[in-house]
């Protein structure tokens, strides 16, 4: 057996050790599940064998489903035999006649937990990596081999509620206090643990599965603590929005499974299981935040064939919310920072960000002062180009004017060595402009961050006309080394994300032009899944953000740019009405000193509210517009791959995980449907809905714009 050893001893205890043979941490698949079949068959017909214990050679015990496996594509079909396949792996765990313990080694989650969950006894090893739970909801799934219907009766309604949709992860002695282990140990007893509770002689028959067993909440709803528990849960989920279809899917299934009979509820259980399983959120969820994301981070866009390179030294250029926040990531990477700026106490300031943040996780006791000091430390704020001699890479995040990045390239060169790479945090100005102030262009390259850059994981990549392989890989290896998560976009105005984004705040501005309450604006926006509605956004950016990259535009392009939908507001509120952000004292929002900012009801005087309006079309004119343009950047080649653009979509300005990303969403709603709505759109709203004759070919031949016959991973599907 690939997956599972065997170990007999002579009082009558097996050992199951799992232990993938891949190398990788134990999954659940196919071939885990024939395995587990299989030796639970040979225990359950083998007199000698009293118990069993089942451990794991890993460092860890068991994650969950494998999820290239889940992304694959099922019919509801497919997902019901699936799932019913591994409760039945359970359950012939439970109703062998013989007691089961789980000697739980390390973190233990989804379908790893849900085996131990089948187990009679748990034992948890003392360690705060070793978690427990089940994430699935994360996936846009629930568990689908027992954990709703077990949760349920082991720990009430109300905690398996919370925990369930929630997804979090459980630390041993909370674990032990929710009662979903039996026992936390040292390392070292973990096994003489198991085999001591197996010595007990324990009933090796589990409750429901005695005559006379009645589900533990058999008058379901007229249980005061149920009944509040489950409407409080309902009207979470509805705040939250319908598009993930996952956490009604639990709701009702821990709701149905505590009233029916054990089997019955594991039915249930299987067909909300296979529901989603088959439907597209999952595999959205999945390809995005997993599968495309995990390929990017191990260097699914860097060139083959150069050698690997680490950054020991790196010059942060400009000390402001933007380079203090790359030189915190970086100091804590373990890279020696010089965080320049025009003078000494700029730079000081830049660097107590590190010294604020540090400080906070100390507080919270994932990082120890003496930890958080050498952080600190490798930071050196300086007014000095000289010393950036020695530096490996350069990010430049001084403020967006060609003319000031030219002169700080200029000075950061007569210092730097001939082999440093050049990398530009800017979000707007393109690379090939900027490189033009450089002696080495090829070694000239966009690094964008994203703000706060310690909590956002994703950063663009852009190359110039003139960049290098050799650059493009140093560049995501500095990356690789900040633990983020890159993509690669070629060079235009406004690259990818900073482009389509303000394709976000202009529908959202020109609504406002149509006579659409701003109140309905901002929660159109919030139903579809977005963080923020798009006025609240303006008000952080300032208007004059968006304005001048229109401004820019028409410089260069003179009558060949048509400014966007919502400019005639922007410049409303900034020309006219004099709010043109939070910075300035207002703009679409007031924000009372003390109190909770609300929507200025002076834009009911500037911007009257229309006759009507229809919330549905509102949705889909957000989503439309940032799907479309994304869909444009692949055609011009800005884009070079559809998981560039959904991990830039989803974690670089919040676009709505259930949906995959703008270019998963123009697959899921069917590509010959979006481009017959984008006209319908296009005719009622304006031209910036029309697709173009690529879009509208590959409707005509109904080919989705990621390949048909591809698997998730982007290799050939067998």
């Amino acid at each position: 057996m690939r997956h599972i050893k065997i170990e007999r001893a002579t009082d009558g205890i097996a050992t199951l050790i799992l232990d993938n043979a891949d190398g990788r941490m134990n999954v659940v698949n196919d071939a885990f599940i024939a395995d587990m079949e299989a030796v639970t068959a040979e225990i359950t017909a083998d007199g000698s064998i009293t118990g069993v214990i089942v451990t794991s050679a890993k460092s860890t015990f068991m994650a969950g489903a494998d999820l290239k496996k889940l992304a694959g594509g099922f019919t509801p079909h497919e997902a019901l035999v699936f799932s019913q396949r591994a409760s039945r792996m359970h359950r012939a765990m439970e109703t062998s006649g013989k007691p089961w313990v789980a000697a739980l080694n390390g973190l233990a989650l989804g379908g790893g937990f849900e085996l131990a969950l089948a187990c009679h006894y748990r034992v948890l090893v003392d360690d705060p990596k070793a978690v427990v739970g089940l994430p699935e909801v994360n996936v846009g799934l629930l568990p689908g081999s027992g954990g709703t219907v077990r949760l349920g009766i082991f720990t009430g309604m109300k905690t398996a509620i919370d925990l369930l949709l929630s997804g979090r992860s459980v630390a041993p002695q909370e674990a032990l206090a929710l009662g979903i282990v039996d026992e936390v140990v040292s390392a070292a007893n973990l096994i003489d643990r198991a085999r001591a509770w197996l010595g007990t002689n324990p009933d090796p028959v589990r409750e429901w599965d005695k005559k006379g067993w009645v589900p533990p909440h058999k008058k379901g709803m007229t249980v005061p603590e149920n009944s509040a528990a489950y409407m409080m849960a309902v009207a979470e989920v509805a705040r939250k929005g319908y598009n993930a279809p996952a956490p009604l899917a639990i709701l009702a299934s821990v709701f149905e499974g505590l009233q029916l009979p054990f089997d019955k509820a594991l039915s249930v259980e299987s067909k909300y299981f296979a529901k989603l399983l088959s439907g597209p959120v999952a595999r959205n969820i999945i390809r995005t935040s997993f599968i495309s994301k995990q390929a990017a981070e191990k260097g699914a866009r860097r060139p083959a064939n150069i050698p690997v390179s680490q950054v020991r030294k790196v010059a942060v250029l400009g000390a402001g919310m933007m380079g203090a926040g790359i030189a915190c990531v970086s100091a804590a990477a373990g890279i020696a920072v010089v965080l320049l700026d025009r003078d000494v106490p700029t730079a000081e300031k830049g660097k107590a960000y590190t010294a604020k943040v540090q400080a906070k996780l100390v507080q919270g006791g994932k990082l120890d002062q003496a930890q958080a000091d050498a952080i600190l430390a490798r930071i050196t704020p300086t007014d000095d180009y000289a010393l950036l001699e020695g530096c490996d890479l350069v990010v430049e995040a001084v403020f967006e004017d060609t003319a000031i990045k030219a002169e700080t390239t200029r000075k950061a060169e007569a210092v730097l060595p001939e082999t440093a790479v050049f990398g530009s945090n800017t979000s707007t100005l393109p690379i090939g402009q900027l490189a033009q102030a450089s002696q080495r262009p090829a070694q000239f390259i966009g690094i964008h961050f994203f703000s706060p850059v310690d909590r956002m994981g994703l950063v663009e990549v852009i190359l110039g006309k003139q960049t290098s392989p050799e650059t493009l890989a140093r560049a995501l290896d500095f990356i690789g080394q900040l633990r983020k998560t890159p993509i690669v976009v070629n060079d235009s105005r406004g690259f990818y994300t900073s482009r389509v984004f303000q394709t976000l705040i202009h529908e959202g501005a020109a609504m406002l032009n149509d006579g659409v309450p701003p109140a309905v604006i901002e929660n159109a926006a919030k139903a579809i899944g977005m963080p923020v509605g798009p006025l609240a956004l303006l008000d952080e950016l300032t208007v004059d953000l968006p304005l001048k990259i229109v401004e820019q535009a028409i410089a260069e392009d003179g009558d060949k740019h048509i400014p966007p939908a919502g400019v005639a507001v922007l410049r409303k509120m900034r020309d006219e009405i004099g709010r043109p952000s939070r910075k300035a004292g207002g703009g679409f929002y007031e924000y009372p000193e003390g109190g909770k900012k609300r929507l200025w009801p002076g834009l009911a005087k500037h911007f009257p509210v229309g006759l009507g309006y229809d919330v549905e079309e509102l949705k889909q004119r957000f989503l439309y517009a940032q799907a479309m343009e994304t869909a444009r950047c692949l055609e011009e080649g800005v884009l070079e791959t559809p998981e560039d653009a959904d991990l830039g979509a989803v974690f670089g300005w919040g676009f709505p995980l259930w949906t995959g990303g703008t270019i998963s969403y123009i697959d899921t709603v069917g590509i010959e449907t979006f481009v017959a709505e984008s006209d319908r759109l296009a005719q009622k709203h304006g031209p910036r809905f029309l697709p173009s004759a690529w879009l509208r070919d590959k409707a005509s031949r109904r080919e989705p714009i990621y390949p048909a016959e591809a698997g998730v991973d982007g290799t050939k599907a067998a």
